[in-house]
């Protein structure tokens, strides 16, 4: 997927970052002023040395009284900023995953509710790695590098201000032989930050391929092929290992920069200020104070060289968050939402155009073109068509999966695009091709439909369907384990699970994608049994991929090249002698070879 998100600056996704986790910004004036007093109690040291130095030792002779003044001042205002200090990183490491949590609990809701173009578009792999290696990237940063950046950023500015007061030219002197050190830290900014985001994009291509040769691991075995997909993710293993070493050997580069420039700063400071003299006025024990406050000016530095690339990892990982969720939602929810009529529901097509889209791309050829139809209530339906027809993507505009390129789908005479998603979902189900079931229970993977049904309330909706003596026939009946993507059950038994999961719901109108896996004789009986107790004054529309479905429904969509081409009943339709007879002989002879 294109994502226009890479033109964002740092500073830029920084602020967005800001905006999209609110929980930053709560408190943060105190947690500055709390940074702030921890830093002035490093800037209170090389005072009281000074102060030591220039009132603790005159005329010869050590004035204990007022070292000791000066010590016990020195261990207050120390003792103060310690907790001042420690309270600002309670405060900011608290807001930081407060933050976290609130970005992760968005990114699963924008997930879920973007549209079928957008999964189709972006690979499950890295919407996962958006989820979980990225958002981890900014918790790592925020337990170290968010801190640093806080405290160190203070510290800076408040000893530049102690400098400048102490003596503006020794100030002038350490801030202009450091400048440089800005201006390589920026320059290698640049390096870092493309080598970044292309780390956390093969990072992404990885999490991809592993997830692929994990899924399809039955696949794979089944064709000898695993060595040779093994083959591709060790590739794109050793293309993101290559990106990491580069980003890793930029950032290395900073560390040796900083100490070089530590050590001239500080042999400049000392040299002016011999130079310069007594005459100066600039005392011995302002002197060594200032050397004190060069040090603790340039230590911020240091330290920022070592941050710098975990900051740019960071930000290379809050712009492919923010990309997802600058992904427009869909389909979106309508402002002003009409309520849907009661009882059984009419679906009307009304000159329906539907193209994939891909981003930065030019569209897709259509795959619905032109589509007009209206089905009364309570009619059973079934759309036909050869691969590729388009008869699951007009499935998916009727459920409202994706909104048309052009034209409009109506339920009970209520345009879609009006209609509020949790009105729409409970009044329309969908059972796709391949039934998804979550790991555990078949009794958890029907009660998430509706969490407040009881074990009496499956039962019965089992027995409506008639299918107890399936049940009964399982080893441990509801509880019995369906295995991860439900991989413990048969095709067949995986779409008998989603049909009582449905029925659940009860519906209004049923969109059933029927499944092309084979599945045994008594279980196929099943599922048309418990199909046609499901569809028992519903309106329902089945993508039929089997003609034995066409022929039990009360009427005929025949879809070609993404137009409807034929409408009628199964016996018509014969007599025709079209599209569907054409299909339905080549059925006949090739079930009966």
């Amino acid at each position: 997927m294109t994502e226009p998100i890479s033109r964002w600056s740092a500073v830029e996704t920084i602020g967005r970052g800001v905006r999209a986790a609110p929980a930053l910004r709560a408190g943060f004036g105190l947690t500055l002023f709390l940074a702030m007093v921890g830093a002035g109690g490093r800037v209170v040291v090389p005072i009281v040395i000074q102060q030591a130095i220039d009132h603790g030792f005159r005329d010869g002779q050590v004035h204990i009284r007022t070292i000791l003044v000066l010590a016990a001042f020195g261990i207050s205002a120390v003792a103060l900023a310690t907790w001042a200090q420690r309270t600002a990183v309670y405060r900011l490491g608290r807001r930081s995953e407060e933050a976290l949590y609130g970005l992760r609990a968005s990114l699963f809701q924008h997930i879920h509710r973007m549209s079928i173009e957008d999964h189709n578009e972006e690979r499950k792999g890295a919407l996962v790695a958006r989820v979980t290696s990225d958002v981890e990237t900014l918790a790592q940063f925020f337990q170290w590098g968010g801190i640093a950046w806080l405290l160190d950023s203070t510290l800076m500015l408040l000893v530049a201000g102690v400098m400048l007061a102490y003596d503006w030219v020794l100030a002038l002197v350490a801030f202009v032989v450091a400048a440089p050190l800005a201006i390589v830290l920026r320059m290698v900014q640049g390096h870092l930050v493309k080598a970044y985001d292309q780390a956390r994009q093969s990072n992404a291509e990885v999490m991809t391929q592993l997830s692929e040769l994990v899924s399809g691991a039955e696949t794979l075995r089944a064709y000898d092929a695993g060595q040779h997909y093994t083959a591709k993710v060790k590739e794109v293993s050793h293309q993101r290992s290559n990106s990491f070493i580069r980003a890793g050997t930029i950032g290395a580069f900073l560390f040796p920069s900083g100490e070089v420039f530590n050590v001239l700063t500080v042999s400049a400071v000392v040299c002016v200020g011999v130079l310069r003299g007594p005459a100066s006025g600039l005392t011995a024990g302002a002197m060594v104070g200032f050397v004190f406050l060069t040090q603790r000016f340039l230590e911020p530095i240091a330290e920022f060289t070592e941050v710098l690339d975990m900051t740019q990892t960071a930000v290379a990982g809050m712009r492919r968050v923010l990309g997802v969720l600058e992904i427009p939602i869909g389909p979106p929810e309508p402002d002003m939402p009409l309520t849907l009529p009661a009882g059984p529901l009419t679906v009307t097509a009304d000159r329906v155009d539907f193209s994939y889209r891909s981003r930065g791309e030019d569209d897709e050829p259509p795959v619905l073109i032109d589509v007009n139809l209206h089905i009364p209530a309570g009619q059973q339906v079934a759309v036909v068509g050869e691969t590729g027809s388009g008869k699951t993507t007009l499935g998916r505009i009727i459920a409202r999966m994706a909104d048309p390129s052009a034209g409009s789908i109506a339920l009970g005479g209520v345009p879609l695009t009006r209609v509020a998603n949790a009105d729409l979902r409970t009044r329309l189900t969908v059972v796709p091709q391949e039934p998804f079931l979550f790991e555990g229970s078949i009794a958890a993977n029907l009660l998430f439909a509706r969490p407040g049904l009881t074990e009496a309330d499956l039962l019965a909706a089992i027995d409506t369907l008639d299918l107890r003596d399936w049940l009964d026939a399982l080893p441990d009946g509801l509880a019995t384990q369906v295995g991860q993507r439900g991989t413990q059950l048969s095709a067949g038994e995986r779409q008998l699970v989603a049909l009582i999961r449905a029925s659940l719901v009860d519906p209004d109108v049923l969109v059933l994608d029927e499944a092309t896996s084979s599945v045994d004789a008594l279980t196929e009986v099943r599922i048309a049994h418990a199909l046609e107790r499901l569809a028992e004054g519903r309106t329902t529309i089945a993508i039929a991929h089997r003609l034995s479905t066409a022929a039990r429904a009360d009427r005929v969509l025949v879809l070609d090249h993404g137009r409807l081409v034929e409408d009628g009943t199964h016996d018509e339709l014969l007599r025709s002698d079209g599209t569907y007879r054409r299909m339905y002989d080549a059925w006949v002879a090739a079930t009966s070879s």
